[in-house]
C-alpha cells in the first residue's frame, strides 16, 4: 500500500497509509490527514487513488502545495515513488510499495533506502570476503592496529547502548569514525518473514542524496553466501576521467557485510558507501568492516533480546491490568438467598479468559445464574466476554420470559458478526416457589443431585445452538422443582477437558461421579471437584479457562 511519511511538523516520523480513494490534507479535524499548523488551509490538498496510481491536487489553498519544490498548478498531478510533498512548511515523502520496494528509514532521518529489484547491472563486485559463523573463525589480513582501533571504537560506541534504538545509531556513528571516507551507511535487519527491512541510516554531509539505492542482488549474495563484498558502480575506475562529473556517472564505492547473531545465523546487513571517486574503499577496509560487523551483530542480537524482554514486561503489565478489569465483570460476592448456599470458582488459562459467570438479582425477586464459555481464550475471548456480560443484563432486564431474553441476546450477539460463538447456560431461581428454569444454548447440562443420591444431566434435551452462530434460534426453557437437600453443579469445559499429559481427559463422567458420591455442602463439593482435576492433571498445564458454580438448597 502507498503511504506518506511525515518528515517534520506535528506528524513527524509518522507513516500515513493512503487507504482511501481520496484523502484530504488540511488543518480541519474533518480531514483524513490533519496537519495542525495555522499556515495550512482547512482543506489544503488531497491525494487521489485510481487503481494503482496516485495523484496530488491542491484545493485552492492559501499558501499553495508543492510537489518536488514546484508549486502545483490546477488539477491532479501524478505522484511517483519518493516524491516530496510540501504543505506549507510541513514535508511529506510519498512512497509506493508496489513501485520498486521503497522502504523508509525507521529512525526518521532524511535518508530513505530503496531496494532495487533489478540485477546488479552496472554495479560490479570487486572483492569478496567469506565471513566465519563462529567466534574467532575470521582470518583477516588487515593490520592489527587497524582492527584494534575499529573494535575499540565500536566497543566504546556500544558501551551504554541497550535497545535497538540505541545500538543501531551507535554502530553507524562508530562506522563514520572508522571509515573517514564514508558518506552514507545503513543497517537492514531481517523481519519475521525473512525479508530485509531498513532500520537505520546515516549521512555525513547535508548534500548527500536522500535515497540510498541498494542492489537486492548484492544484499542477497551477502546473506546467502555469508560473504562481505566490496563493490563499485563501474568495473574499472580508470576508464573515467577524474575531472568528469561524479553526479553524471554516479560513481561510488560500497562495502556490504552480513550481520550474525550469537548462534551464527544471519540477521541482516551493514552497508557503507562513499560518493567520492578518489576515496574508494579497498580490501583492507573490507576486512575491518567484517570485524566491526561481527561485534555489531552480537550487539544487535542482544539489543533485540533486550527489547523483546521490555516488550514482554509491558505486555505482562497490560495483561495484569486487564485481569483486574475483567475481575470487575465477575461477582465480588456470592448471593445471599434464604435457603440456598453457593460456591464459585474461576481461573483463566492465561491472564484473562473467556469463561464467564454471574449472579443477577431480578426486579421480581428471582435470582439469575449465568455460566458461559466464549470459544477460545485470551484477549479476544475476554473482550467478547465483557460485551456478553453487558448484553445479558440488558436482555434479562427487558422481559421476564427467560427463553425470549436468550433469543434476544443471541440475535444481538449474532448481529455483531464477530465470527465467534458462546456456549451459554441460564439458571433462574424463583425464590418463592423454588422452581428452577433453565435455558441452555449449547452448554454442558448441569448436574442435578436429588435427595435419593441419583444424579441427572438436567434439561439436556432442551439445549440448542450456542449463541452467535445464527439469528432467530427459538430457545426453549425447561423448569423443575428443587427440593431441600438437592443441588446443581454447573461448569465450563476447561474442567472436563483438562488433560494429564498422556492424551487423557478428566471427563464429564468423572465430574458426575464426584457429584454423586457425597451429599455435602456446595463449597465442599466444588473444592473436591477442583482437587480431583488438579490431581488428575499431574502437573500438566491448564489448557483452557475453568469455571465452576455449585448451589445447594438447604431448606
Amino acid at each position: 500500500m502507498a503511504y506518506l511519511k511525515a518528515k517534520n511538523g506535528p506528524l513527524a516520523g509518522q507513516r500515513i497509509e493512503l487507504s482511501e480513494d481520496e484523502m484530504i490534507l488540511g488543518r480541519s479535524p474533518d480531514c483524513n490527514i490533519q496537519v495542525e499548523d495555522y499556515a495550512v488551509s482547512r482543506k489544503h490538498a488531497k491525494v487521489i487513488r485510481s487503481g494503482d496510481a496516485y495523484s496530488l491536487e491542491d484545493l485552492k489553498s492559501r499558501n499553495k502545495t508543492y510537489l518536488n519544490d514546484i508549486v502545483l498548478t490546477e488539477g491532479a498531478h501524478q505522484l511517483r515513488n519518493g516524491d516530496k510533498v510540501a504543505v506549507c512548511d510541513v514535508i511529506f515523502n510519498f512512497y509506493d510499495e508496489l513501485a520498486g520496494g521503497m522502504s523508509d528509514s525507521l529512525d526518521g532521518s532524511r535518508i530513505s533506502v530503496l531496494f532495487d529489484g533489478n540485477d546488479v547491472g552496472h554495479s560490479t563486485i570487486m572483492s569478496k570476503l567469506e565471513v566465519g559463523t563462529s567466534k574467532g573463525n575470521i582470518q583477516l589480513a588487515a593490520s592489527p592496529e587497524m582492527k584494534l582501533s575499529a573494535l575499540l571504537e565500536i566497543t566504546r560506541a556500544l558501551g551504554n547502548a541497550l535497545g535497538l534504538d540505541d545500538v543501531l545509531p551507535s554502530v553507524l556513528d562508530a562506522l563514520f569514525k572508522v571509515f573517514m571516507q564514508a558518506d552514507r551507511a545503513f543497517i537492514a535487519l531481517m523481519g519475521d518473514d525473512g525479508n530485509l527491512i531498513p532500520r537505520w541510516s546515516k549521512a555525513r554531509r547535508d548534500d548527500c542524496e536522500e535515497t540510498i539505492r541498494i542492489s537486492r542482488t548484492i544484499v542477497n549474495h551477502v546473506i546467502e553466501l555469508r560473504e562481505a563484498v566490496l563493490s563499485a558502480d563501474a568495473a574499472s575506475d580508470q576508464q573515467f576521467d577524474a575531472s568528469q562529473s561524479i553526479a553524471d556517472f554516479q560513481i561510488r564505492s560500497m562495502m556490504c557485510a552480513p550481520l550474525f547473531d550469537v548462534d551464527g545465523e544471519p540477521i541482516g546487513v551493514l552497508q557503507v558507501d562513499t560518493l567520492e571517486r578518489n576515496k574508494q574503499f579497498n580490501e583492507e577496509d573490507l576486512e575491518v568492516l567484517v570485524s566491526v560487523a561481527t561485534q555489531a551483530g552480537i550487539a544487535i542480537d542482544n539489543a533485540r533480546l533486550h527489547d523483546d524482554a521490555l516488550a514482554q514486561a509491558a505486555i505482562k503489565k497490560d495483561l495484569e491490568l486487564a485481569a483486574k478489569v475483567q475481575a470487575g465483570f465477575l461477582p465480588n460476592e456470592r448471593p445471599h438467598l434464604d435457603g440456598y448456599e453457593f460456591y464459585d470458582y474461576y481461573k483463566a488459562a492465561n491472564f484473562i479468559g473467556g469463561d464467564y459467570y454471574d449472579y443477577l438479582e431480578m426486579n421480581n425477586g428471582n435470582l439469575a445464574i449465568i455460566v458461559a464459555d466464549v470459544v477460545g481464550h485470551g484477549v479476544a475471548a475476554a473482550m467478547l466476554m465483557a460485551k456478553l456480560s453487558a448484553e445479558t443484563r440488558f436482555c434479562l432486564a427487558g422481559t421476564e420470559d427467560v427463553a425470549q431474553a436468550i433469543i434476544n441476546l443471541n440475535n444481538r450477539m449474532t448481529g455483531m458478526a464477530l465470527d465467534r460463538f458462546v456456549t451459554f447456560l441460564l439458571v433462574m431461581i424463583n425464590s418463592d416457589t423454588h422452581e428452577i428454569t433453565l435455558v441452555n444454548a449449547g452448554h454442558m447440562a448441569p448436574f442435578h443431585r436429588k435427595t435419593d443420591g441419583t444424579v441427572d444431566l438436567v434439561g439436556e434435551d432442551y439445549a440448542d445452538l450456542p449463541i452467535g452462530i445464527m439469528e432467530d434460534v427459538e430457545y426453549q426453557s425447561y423448569s423443575f422443582h428443587l427440593a431441600p437437600g438437592e443441588s446443581l453443579t454447573m461448569y465450563t469445559d476447561g474442567l472436563n477437558e483438562q488433560d494429564n499429559g498422556r492424551d487423557e481427559l478428566f471427563g464429564i463422567e468423572a465430574i458426575g461421579e464426584l457429584v454423586k458420591q457425597h451429599q455435602d455442602t456446595a463449597t465442599e463439593r466444588g473444592e473436591r471437584i477442583l482437587q480431583a482435576v488438579t490431581e488428575f492433571s499431574a502437573g500438566a498445564i491448564q489448557g483452557d479457562d475453568m469455571c465452576l458454580v455449585a448451589l445447594n438448597r438447604t431448606d
